[in-house]
Formats: C-alpha cells, structure tokens, sequence
C-alpha cells in the first residue's frame, strides 16, 4: 500500500456532454474512470430542456439517483450559482443582478439545501458576490461578511458545508480576500476552493498564483482543476471580460502553477484530509472544470473528448507531484455486476 498522499477525482459533468443530457454525462465519466461528479447544467430525461440542478423537479431528482446508481456515480458538491448577484442594488454599469438578501436566503439557498439532500452532497460550491464594478473590493469585505454568515449558518444547519470559489471580478477575486472573508465569517461549515485558471486569467504569474494559494491555504476544502494560458493582447483594466476567456488548457500546461501547487499540497493533504472526513467528507477532490472549448461566467465546456485530455493531464500531474488516486477498475466492475 502506498504511503503517499491521496485525492479523489471528481468532475462538473456538463462540461463533458454535447447536450447536457443526464446519461450522457453520467456514461462520459464513468467511461473515464471517474465515481464522483458535481452536477449543475442537466437534461435529466432527455427531452431537451437544459436546467440548473436546483430548479429540478422531485421527479427529476429521483430519476437522477436512479442513474447515479445505474452508472455507479456519487455526488462531491452542488454547483451551485449562490453569490453570483450583486452585493448592493447600485447600478454599476454592469449586467449583475441584485436580490433581497430575504429573499435570497428563502429562494436560492433553500432550493439549493434541497438539491444537495435529494442527491447526498456535503458540499456546495459558492461565490463571494460582486461588489460595483467600478470599485476595488477591498472596502466591501464586511457587508459580504454580513451577507454570507446566515447563508453558512442555513448550510450549517442541514448539515452541509459551504464553500467560496476564488473567481475573478468577486470580492473574493484572490486567496488573500478570501482568506479574510473565512476568517471573519469565522466558522467551521465554510471552507474554500482554489481555482488555478480563476487566478491566471487576471493576468497573474505562477509565482502570484503560488501566493494566493499559500494565503487561503488553511482554509481549502478542495480545488478545481483549471489552467489559463495570460494573454499577452489583453490590455488589463483589472476586471475579466468572462466572455472573451478563450487560453483555457489542461492543468500544468498555462500560467497557474499547478506543479509547484500540488508539491506543496501533497505536504499538508494528510491533515487536510483528516479535518474533511472528520466533517463527513469522503476526501480531498481534485475536480475538473476545465474549460477546453470555451468558459463564462456560470459554466463552460470541454466536450467528452476534451474532458478525457484534462483527466489524462490532471492524473500525469498528480503522478509527477507523488499523489495519489483511484480510477474504475475490475473490481468495481466486479461488484456491479454482483459477484
């Protein structure tokens, strides 16, 4: 048995089907080897209507459990879209939305506690929300503090486990903001996910990347695997035009850093590791958004080949950083078919 730190492979499915469909993206990542994913765009019947995995209907939701256990599939987390509304209701220029934090916390967050208990999540995805855009986010820590402690504690209290994404044109836009936004809402139930590509898409080096990884490091319930090749024609303004993003690659090959990350990951992956199951959490995911044929701001996608060159690219860097993992084998096979 080997004595290296290990992760779990996880992955967002819709990024690997053409039409989002459910068994589509359940058949992609099991053919890869893949037993965990996080839903979030799906066709569940087929019928050609895409929606969020928190507007499901109660119908949908047992027909999806029904091809988790078909496919052999469990859930790592919600990915959910929370946060991604303005922090106040100013007009900025920009084409967020703003919602009553009431209404809110009765609507979105709720829907959301309701689809991580029909398909067994211990985790959602979050964001920190926007601050005006013609601002710098540093004066607005506070008031997303504010905002965010009622929405852990909704989480807290169903027994999941929130966790804020570091993404561009956010409060939360680097490690260090959202570090101090974990360290004020101040509360075992929030965690944070670290983003490679969230980071080098705002034109920042692998030595930076490095930086703000180290920053939220204490924090980190798990990471998603994404890397950005900078654009050297962009001119920088200091907020991400999501829409143009087009140098997504597999991890290791931009600007991210992947390789110095997962040495220094691999390090503190035991105690992290402990601290999560400790929570009711399997393990460590390593999950995979990679973005291949193109991203915005509530998803992307990389097709069912472009999400087997990011698993073949995430395993080789986990290999080369001595980490381990575990793909389908005979013996998972073995146990569907009963024996």
């Amino acid at each position: 048995m080997s004595n290296q730190p290990k992760v779990i492979l996880s992955a967002f499915a819709d990024e690997a089907a053409n039409r989002k469909t459910a068994v589509e993206q359940m058949a992609v990542l099991a053919g890869l080897g893949l037993k965990y994913y996080s839903p979030r765009f799906v066709d569940v019947t087929g019928s050609g209507e895409v929606k969020h995995v928190v507007d499901l209907s109660e119908d949908e939701y047992a027909e999806l459990v029904k091809l988790h256990e078909e496919y052999g599939m469990q859930v790592a987390s919600i990915g959910s879209r929370l946060g991604k509304v303005k922090l106040l209701d100013v007009d900025d220029g920009s084409h967020n939305v703003y919602v009553d934090p009431d209404e809110y916390l009765a609507g979105e967050v709720q829907a959301t506690i309701n689809a991580a208990q029909k398909l067994g999540a211990r985790l959602i995805r979050g964001f920190s929300f926007y601050h005006p855009q013609t601002e710098k986010p540093h004066g607005y820590v506070d008031q997303a503090v504010e905002r965010l402690k009622p929405i852990v504690e909704a989480f807290q209290q169903a027994g999941i486990i929130y966790a804020l994404e570091v993404e561009a044109n956010l409060i939360g836009q680097n490690g260090h903001l959202l570090a101090e936004l974990a360290q004020k809402v101040n509360s075992p139930n929030m965690v944070l996910i670290f983003d490679g590509g969230n980071l080098s898409c705002q034109n920042l080096s692998p030595v930076e990347c490095f930086a703000e990884y180290e920053a939220m490091r204490d924090y980190i319930g798990w990471i998603h695997i994404k890397d950005y090749q900078m654009d050297p024609t962009l001119e920088w303004t200091g907020v991400v035009d999501e829409e143009r993003l087009k140098n997504f690659v597999p991890a290791n090959m931009g600007d991210s850093g992947h390789e110095a990350i997962f040495r220094d990951l691999a390090k503190h992956l035991p105690e992290i590791t402990d601290r999560l199951q400790k929570m009711g959490v399997p393990g460590f995911f390593t999950e995979l958004e990679p973005h291949l044929k193109g991203g915005g701001q509530f998803g992307g996608f990389s097709g069912p080949d472009g999400m087997g060159v990011a698993v073949r690219a995430l395993c080789e860097l986990l290999d080369y950083t001595h980490i381990d993992y575990d793909l389908r084998n005979m013996s998972d096979i073995t146990k569907a078919r009963g024996f």
